[in-house]
């Protein structure tokens, strides 16, 4: 077991829909997120989170980690669980996954 689950688009946009309470993270560069981002993301580049580790140490907030196809994020949900965070989730697919199930994308702002 990785320490992480993984959640599927439509889970994703399931939990959206139910209203449920999660944080939404993408860890990818700027020059990725330029291109469009899962609505109601916050940008965290993958390089500073260990700077800002902390910030998803809350126990009562759930996480949902994103990067391109969802390896990048699989390595930083890895890395959370290893500093104690268990509510770490990773997007299977990435925003690729999440586009080809036709789900939406923004621009970030």
């Amino acid at each position: 077991m990785y320490g992480f689950t993984e959640v599927t688009p439509n889970e994703l946009e399931q939990w959206q829909a139910e209203g449920r309470q999660f944080r939404l993270v993408d860890v990818r560069s700027p020059g990725e997120t330029a291109r469009g981002i899962i609505p109601g993301a916050e940008l965290v580049p993958l390089h500073l989170l260990p700077l800002r580790k902390d910030e998803f140490a809350d126990p009562e907030t759930e996480l949902v980690l994103y990067c391109q196809t969802g390896a990048r994020s699989a390595q930083a949900c890895a890395f959370l669980s290893q500093q104690g965070v268990d509510t770490a989730n990773n997007l299977r697919g990435g925003i690729v996954g999440w586009a080809q199930a036709g789900k939406p994308i923004a621009s970030p702002d």
